[in-house]
């Protein structure tokens, strides 16, 4: 139990570009809806369908990083339970 585990995090420009890309994407979707040649209910349909699918993405995302930082503290708890009874085991003990 004495290795713990570094946590991970994104560096500034990871998660700069990342909110850019997303801005840029969001910003191009919304100008392409807009520049259709169709009447507005067409156009509220996409819009409303491209946020649904941004916050269905958004979720689905986090559903599976907290399954997956579920699973790694499983296995800690396992690993300490584990460790434990090697440390407590003394094979020249007599039974």
């Amino acid at each position: 139990m004495s290795d713990t585990p570094v946590k991970q995090q994104s560096t500034a420009a990871f998660y700069g570009q990342s909110v850019a890309s997303f801005a840029i994407a969001m910003a191009a979707t919304a100008i392409g809806i807009y520049q259709l040649d169709t009447n507005a209910w067409v156009r509220a349909f996409l819009a409303i369908a491209v946020l649904y699918l941004v916050t269905s993405a958004f979720t689905l995302a986090k559903v599976i990083r907290d399954r997956q930082e579920a699973g790694q503290i499983v296995s800690r708890v396992d690993q300490a339970r584990l460790e434990k009874l090697l440390a407590e085991h003394d094979p020249f003990e007599k039974i």
